[in-house]
């Protein structure tokens, strides 16, 4: 059979949505091809804000009005999060959830189709969450230069404003030498680049009672093997010193962090039931620029959750204006069924207030990153050309994720080059396009 897949959301995502289609793949089945009529069309979903649910739904409809006669199937955090909501969309057939997904190919291989699209089959299949100790590996393969790596799984950390943890279920993970087989599998089919992914990569080790440094030096040595690796998302209060001082000394790990502020107000931090004070979060900004002066940082911000107020708001964007950060990735808060935040009797941010405070972010965001980007204007540094190509030209990322372009070479693709960063092109400079 024809099978699409559709993902939204985070890498993790695309993580999964490649492994689950390469074993489709494998057991015979095709994938249909752009403007191709599919037989089974998956989705899967992300859930994160609101937003998100929308985006989610509009490509539902999306991609039936496009396949009228293909079995719908909807899966991801949306489906395990709000799977009745989703039966009650016309056109959905089944819809599946976080666990039930890594049992796509056996589900898929008992599929009865319908006869006529006017019998009613949505069927929902669902575990709860919280009780799956299973974990599913997965790495992306559909970009030959860049591989997603799927280290970690699920949260137990519950801030009050999030619903994560009952979409991805509890913090698990596989054994190092699982990770290391992979990667270097990964490596061997061409990538070079491996981006860590995961919902909590730093709680790494609770199911091996292993640890996230060890992970990360056993991934620095994996041969004679041409390539680097990138963290993703990392909380600051799992991101140590130690962690911070491996990646500036290894020798194929990026300059490149990503952590989760979420708020510069401690007042703000500490309802939103996060772990860290943003005394650390700057500690550890610091400290990184101590040890790795050209290290790119994006930071995760969320603006108008419920006792944001005035003088709190006004403190988070002071502190964020004195960061040395690169790049912010701004998220609106909005409501979330089942999570503790609603219970609090709280200020609430109306909806125009979070909208200009979400601009008013995006705008910091645009200057540090032009910042960042003029001040490595002859910096030394080495690119991973890709093989995209606009206009005649490629375009690949410094280890410090500083986006360059060239005329198109077919030669230079998937290759490392050694290059002085040239003056910053507008066009190159990535806006944040999180919301």
């Amino acid at each position: 059979m024809k099978i699409s897949f559709t993902t939204l959301g985070c890498k993790l995502n695309f993580a999964e949505s490649s492994a689950l289609g390469k074993a489709l793949l494998e057991r015979g089945h095709t994938r249909a091809q752009k403007g191709e009529q599919a037989d089974i069309c998956v989705i899967n979903t992300c859930s994160v804000t609101d937003a998100a649910d929308h985006k989610d739904r509009q490509m539902i409809h999306r991609i039936r009005r496009q396949n009228p006669n293909a079995i719908l199937i909807v899966t991801g955090c949306y489906a395990q999060l709000k799977p009745d909501e989703i039966a009650h969309i016309e056109g959905v057939d089944y819809v599946l959830g976080q666990n039930e997904k890594f049992r796509l190919e056996e589900f898929i291989n008992n599929l009865e189709i319908p006869r006529s699209r006017d019998h009613e089959i949505t069927k929902i299949q669902l575990s709860p969450i919280r009780e799956i100790d299973d974990f599913y590996g997965a790495y992306s393969k559909d970009d030959r230069t860049r591989c997603f790596l799927k280290v970690q799984d699920g949260c137990n950390y519950f801030c009050s404003y999030c619903t994560i943890p009952l979409a991805r279920g509890k913090s698990r993970n596989p054994s190092i030498a699982t990770l290391v087989a992979q990667a270097k599998e990964a490596l061997q089919g061409g990538a070079k680049e491996i981006i860590l992914s995961g919902v909590n990569i730093g709680d790494f080790g609770r199911s091996t009672r292993e640890t996230f440094l060890g992970l990360l030096e056993s991934l620095d040595d994996l041969g004679d093997l041409d390539y680097r690796i990138r963290i993703s998302s990392c909380e600051p209060n799992l991101l140590s010193d130690e962690i911070i001082d491996f990646v500036a000394n290894s020798r194929h790990f990026a300059p490149h962090f990503h952590i989760p502020l979420q708020s510069g107000s401690n007042t703000v931090l500490k309802i939103m039931g996060r772990r860290y004070t943003r005394e650390l979060f700057a500690e550890r900004v610091a400290h990184i620029k101590s040890v790795m002066p050209h290290a790119f940082i994006g930071v995760d911000c969320m603006v108008g959750v419920r006792g944001e107020t005035a003088e709190c708001w006004a403190d988070y964007v002071d502190f964020i204006e004195s960061l040395p950060v690169s790049q912010l990735h701004v998220f609106t808060y909005s409501e979330r069924a089942n999570t503790r935040m609603l219970e609090m009797d709280l200020e609430i941010v109306p909806l125009k207030e979070r909208e200009r405070r979400s601009k008013q972010l995006h705008a910091i965001s645009a200057e540090k990153t032009k910042t960042f980007y003029a001040e490595h204007e002859g910096f030394e540094a080495t690119v991973l050309w890709e093989s995209s190509k606009k206009d005649g030209l490629m375009y690949g990322f410094t280890e410090n994720y500083i986006k360059v372009s060239c005329p198109y070479d077919r030669a230079k693709v998937n290759t490392f080059e050694r290059i002085t960063v040239p003056q910053p092109d507008s066009a190159n400079i990535p806006d944040d396009t999180q919301e």
